[in-house]
């Protein structure tokens, strides 16, 4: 029985172990795209705004349907006694009790209602496009960050070859200083370039785990969570060859320039709604109850109804529907304005987001060969120092520039990679 259950702890134990050292999960670009829309608050927060709209409508179109109101009441009074101050109203108050069912409901108010109405709802479009601007804002913010990870994750692979290569040269050459065929000098610059390599070393690592700690707040998680990511398969997409073949694109696809849009339009209704205060409201009314108590005296028959029109006219409000309607105005205007601004800020983030994508295109190009040339003299100065044509300080240089060659080729696919992905941003056609 002993054995039986030290088995089973072996094998839970190893399981256990097994779990604890399961290698990340794999996590691509579109993926990473897909998990910070489901989980990142900001998506939430914005759809809700939108539903919140919504209600809005519902709130402000109960202005133009019935409005059905029940009473019951029941006074005691001093014996048919009589106002004497207060209200215009029937003067005589008597002792009765009853029960009724008012109705109201809007004839015309010459467009004050219905203007109300469609900018509640051009309002709740706005909001709904700025959900949408959310969604594109945190695909972009997914992109970067996946890509900052990318390349941050480089550049510690970069640091981890220079360090091995390094830690392989001072070995050598503390063997050949130990069989006099090389100087201390030699060993001395040696350990300094390895240092300095560690050095970078831990840099780039901490780098890289501020990237995925960036990474996973983005993907809405509040905890540390590792993956595997996943570069894109292939070239990314093409540059457009004309910055000003896509300004149009973007005009007519940025959900941020709708929602300015639809927010325009929303104060030209209510403007109009505004200004229609100043017209007449007519208005239906209607109203049939029963009187049990205090009728014999007061009421004939027991039953009462009565039905009308109201027409409100305003005359002289201290200048204050005058007022409304001119702030109103200058509203309307102030939103035509903004619209205006942000038309001009997409067509200048348009043109420098492909100015940014043609220059790291560019330099994805130049980097590589940097890289290529940094290789090659590399391998000549490790050959010459080994013929001993040249001394330790050309080799160390040699090294430096290829490892910061090749760290320059890692930031500039990284960053052309964004850059493709920020071009789309700014044109508002990320399909997602």
């Amino acid at each position: 029985m002993e054995r039986i259950l030290t088995a089973l702890l072996v094998v839970a134990c190893s399981a256990l172990l097994r779990a604890q050292t399961r290698a990340p999960e794999k996590m691509t670009r579109q993926q990473a795209e897909q998990i910070a829309l489901a989980n990142n608050p900001r998506i939430q927060a914005s759809q809700l705004l939108a539903k919140v709209q919504g209600q809005v409508v519902r709130e402000r179109r109960a202005d133009a349907l019935p409005n059905l109101t029940g009473s019951i009441t029941g006074v005691e009074t001093n014996g048919a006694s009589r106002i004497s101050a207060g209200t215009i109203t029937a003067p005589r108050i008597v002792s009765h009790a009853g029960v009724g069912i008012g109705v109201s409901q809007l004839i015309t108010d010459f467009g004050h209602t219905n203007n109300l109405i469609t900018s509640e709802k051009l309002k709740e479009k706005a909001r709904q496009a700025d959900a949408l601007a959310s969604r594109e804002d945190i695909v972009v913010a997914a992109d970067q960050a996946f890509y900052a990870a990318i390349e941050a994750r480089a550049t510690v692979e970069v640091a981890d070859e220079t360090v091995s290569a390094r830690q392989a040269l001072v070995d050598k050459v503390s063997a050949l200083a130990a069989a006099k065929l090389k100087s201390s000098l030699d060993l001395s610059f040696a350990q300094v370039d390895l240092s300095q390599a560690k050095l970078l070393q831990l840099d780039t690592r901490n780098n890289f785990d501020a990237a995925k700690a960036a990474l996973n707040a983005v993907l809405g998680y509040d905890k540390q969570t590792d993956y595997d990511l996943v570069e894109d398969n292939g070239e990314p997409p093409a540059l457009p060859p004309d910055p000003d073949a896509i300004t149009a694109t973007a005009l007519e696809n940025r959900p941020d320039l709708q929602s300015l849009r639809f927010s325009e339009q929303a104060a030209q209704s209510f403007s109009r709604a505004q200004h229609a205060q100043l017209f007449p409201t007519i208005s239906a009314e209607g109203m049939v109850g029963y009187a049990p108590a205090g009728s014999s005296l007061y009421f004939t028959p027991d039953w009462y109804g009565a039905a009308g029109v109201n027409i409100g006219i305003p005359i002289f409000e201290g200048f204050r529907l005058r007022a409304q309607a001119a702030e109103a105005s200058l509203l309307a205007r102030t939103a035509a304005e903004n619209t205006r601004d942000l038309k001009d800020k997409v067509v200048r983030d348009v043109r420098t987001a492909w100015l940014n994508a043609k220059n790291a295109q560019e330099k994805v190009t130049v980097s590589k060969q940097l890289l290529d040339e940094t290789n090659t003299a590399l391998d000549l100065a490790q050959t010459r120092y080994q013929l001993g044509l040249s001394s330790i300080v050309e080799l160390s240089q040699a090294q430096l520039q290829q490892t910061e060659a090749a760290i320059g080729n890692a930031n500039a696919k990284a960053q052309y990679n964004f850059s493709i992905a920020n071009l789309q941003f700014q044109m508002g056609s990320n399909n997602h």
